[in-house]
């Protein structure tokens, strides 16, 4: 663990701040749930996931779309890549997501690329090739998002409708 030099004092309610500073850096908002956890005699917090919480389930259904449409599907939660479907695997799976990813979530946005550009949905990974990208949202929570990415050929408007067939059908899941 690293320590950040910080010291709080815990309020007569049992509530400890947590500095601006470390909230901006791991991109916690207010408002967002945190999963507490115990090691030993160390209490850590961790920006909670219910689509992370469901990878195995998840996983699944990316594998059985990217079997029908043949073009990579990554599905994502609001921190990073936690399902991918299709030859972009190993440069997406577990990766940290940027901010125009996350962005695009939390405005809980719907959208496609018919021109072939170039793109970067995780950190430090630009790819060329055209994409739709549908939030997955539940009970108005935004909590992520799945991608269909094609680098060789556009997506057709079928293919460009599985990326919010998917979405609906994991937002479903997702009960907090």
């Amino acid at each position: 663990m690293k320590t950040t030099g910080v010291i709080r004092r815990i309020d007569e309610l049992g509530r400890v701040v947590i500095p601006k500073e470390i909230r901006k850096n791991l991109r916690i908002k207010n408002g967002e749930t945190l999963e507490i956890f115990v090691e030993d005699n160390d209490i850590v917090l961790r920006k909670y996931s219910p689509v992370e919480n469901l990878e195995v389930e998840v996983s699944k259904y990316v594998d059985i779309f990217n079997q029908v449409i043949k073009h990579n599907i990554i599905v994502t939660d609001r921190n990073k890549v936690i399902a991918v479907a299709g030859n972009l695997k190993k440069n997406y799976l577990d990766k940290e997501i940027t901010e125009f990813t996350e962005h695009s979530i939390d405005r809980r946005d719907s959208f496609v690329e018919r021109q072939k550009k170039n793109f970067e949905f995780v950190s430090g990974n630009v790819e060329n090739g055209y994409y739709s990208f549908s939030s997955i949202v539940n009970n108005g929570d935004a909590l992520g998002a799945v991608i269909v990415i094609s680098t060789d050929f556009p997506l057709t408007e079928a293919d460009e409708k599985q990326a919010v067939v998917l979405s609906k059908v994991l937002s479903k899941y997702f009960v907090e």
